[in-house]
């Protein structure tokens, strides 16, 4: 715990008020399956972020109108807590991916693989589709990438108490894992596990045409909202869509 401490505390310099141009991020909240209790208090979270670290403004909405094309050109970043098959025209999903491609940034948090099981493109640009969650408990997760500045903060591993998910599908090729489940510290012989090639990615980063992309699963439970190690996450993750972190 003392080494995570130590390792937590210099980030904190990535709180600090930044001199670049403040960013935009459009945070869309809106749950067509399963509503997560903590997406409200997700909103604020995120708001605070941004006025906290000074990088960016958020507008929340559950409103799919907002994915036009010229409503986008006022964003640099789109972030995703969300389910289901969410009610977008063509013309929305053109607009929205088409905005990705085009170098902007992707951030998704815990269902957002849990939405658009019908739309391909998406698939492609967030990297995986929820395929159940075995586990509901505390875990270990092993930091894969500690030389990256998303999860340098974390050292070589951490204990969290949340909802853990698998995935189908996952780009594993053309995705760099920064965060993964400890299967040690789960029952492999729960009836709900699918093991693959892959094992249990928690964190990916990915590029999808010019844009950047940046996933947790991590996120189900509040107090995981609420700690200051997932929100510092959550800003390196900004950062890394926003195209400012190296």
């Amino acid at each position: 715990m003392l080494a995570f401490l130590l390792a937590f505390f210099p980030s904190q310099q990535g709180l600090a008020k930044s001199k670049e141009r403040k960013g935009r991020l459009l945070y869309m909240t809106l749950s067509a399956g399963f509503k997560h209790s903590s997406v409200a208090p997700s909103e604020a979270i995120v708001k605070e972020i941004g006025e906290r670290s000074g990088l960016f403004e958020t507008t929340v909405t559950e409103d799919v109108g907002a994915f036009t094309r010229q409503n986008l050109k006022q964003y640099d970043v789109v972030m995703f807590y969300t389910t289901g098959e969410l009610p977008m025209t063509r013309a929305e999903k053109s607009a929205f991916i088409s905005f990705i491609r085009s170098g902007h940034g992707f951030v998704g948090v815990h269902s957002a693989t849990d939405t658009f099981y019908l739309w391909k493109d998406y698939g492609d640009m967030s990297g995986a589709y929820f395929n159940d969650h075995p586990w509901h408990q505390k875990v270990t997760v092993d930091v894969v990438a500690p030389s990256d500045p998303i999860v340098s903060f974390l050292g070589k591993s951490f204990q969290v108490d949340d909802e853990i998910y698998q995935f189908s599908d996952f780009k594993a090729d053309t995705s760099h894992v920064l965060l993964k489940l400890d299967d040690n510290s789960v029952d492999l012989k729960n009836p709900r596990v699918r093991r693959r090639y892959y094992s249990f990615p928690l964190a990916w980063t990915r590029r999808y045409g010019k844009g950047r992309v940046f996933y947790t699963e991590l996120g189900h439970e509040e107090a995981v909202w609420k700690s200051q190690w997932y929100q510092q996450l959550l800003l390196n993750g900004i950062k890394y869509a926003m195209g400012r972190l190296k």
